[in-house]
């Protein structure tokens, strides 16, 4: 029986910390990247329209530069960003799948600047899209991004991929008795001060009433359950 998205258009948060999954040794893994894309492009088989917006933990975090200018530091995140953007859209290709990068930071040479309604037209042609570079500003995290993209290019909901299976009432890592949940409200991410994802994303989400899927990108597939609608990680959700 052939399954059906729940989604049409969706934006995909992949952290750049999934990208170097099972590889201790390096940024990236390439095998794993490509079990990436595999579930992208079987998500665009059924219809829908994936977007991408990528981070760079793999590579560059800001509070690396703590004794740097904050400003400089971000800037070297967002040009990390573009490095695995480009990884990405390598192995799409190499997929057989039509894809663009659009930078927030201008690169002509190597990708798109980021325009939105040129972004829109490749989604509506059948390409898959990455952002990379953030917003273009420092101090923003790529969730931030990821919310403000899904807003601006009319996604149906954020599929935020990420290291952990979902929202937990404490990070489990430190409190053995925290709990995951199956829906949280964004409010109460921000009131409990939850860091599965940025406060200012969350505080974005909230107020242009965005869904937002997590969970966990260990296994690759799990983007397709959760297009289809499975029950799997957190759902978040205005009220």
């Amino acid at each position: 029986m052939e399954m059906k998205a729940r989604y049409k258009r969706v934006l995909i948060k992949l952290s750049g910390e999934a990208l170097a999954t099972g590889n201790t040794g390096g940024i990236l893994n390439y095998g794993f990247v490509e079990k990436i894309c595999l579930a992208v492009k079987e998500c665009s088989e059924m219809g829908v329209q994936p977007a991408l917006v990528v981070g760079a933990g793999n590579i560059w975090r800001g509070r690396q530069g703590e004794k740097m200018d904050r400003t400089r530091a971000d800037h070297m995140g967002m040009l990390a960003t573009a490095i695995n953007a480009l990884a990405l859209q390598d192995a799409f290709v190499r997929l057989g799948v039509d894809c663009r990068v659009m930078t927030a930071i201008a690169m002509h040479e190597v990708a798109e600047p980021y325009i939105r309604n040129k972004a829109v037209h490749h989604l509506e042609e059948g390409r898959t899209v990455i952002f990379a570079c953030g917003i273009g500003s420092p101090f923003f995290s790529t969730d931030t991004a990821a919310v403000l993209r899904a807003a601006e290019i009319g996604a149906d909901v954020v599929m935020m991929a990420k290291n952990i299976d979902g929202v937990y009432t404490a990070d489990p890592r430190v409190d053995p008795t925290a709990v995951k949940l199956d829906t949280i409200r964004y409010r109460d991410i921000l009131n409990k001060e939850l860091k599965v994802i940025d406060g200012t994303a969350a505080s974005f989400g909230k107020d242009n009433h965005i869904p937002l899927h997590l969970f966990g990108i260990d296994d690759p597939y799990n983007l397709v359950r959760a297009i289809r609608g499975e029950k799997i990680g957190t759902t978040v959700t205005e009220d």
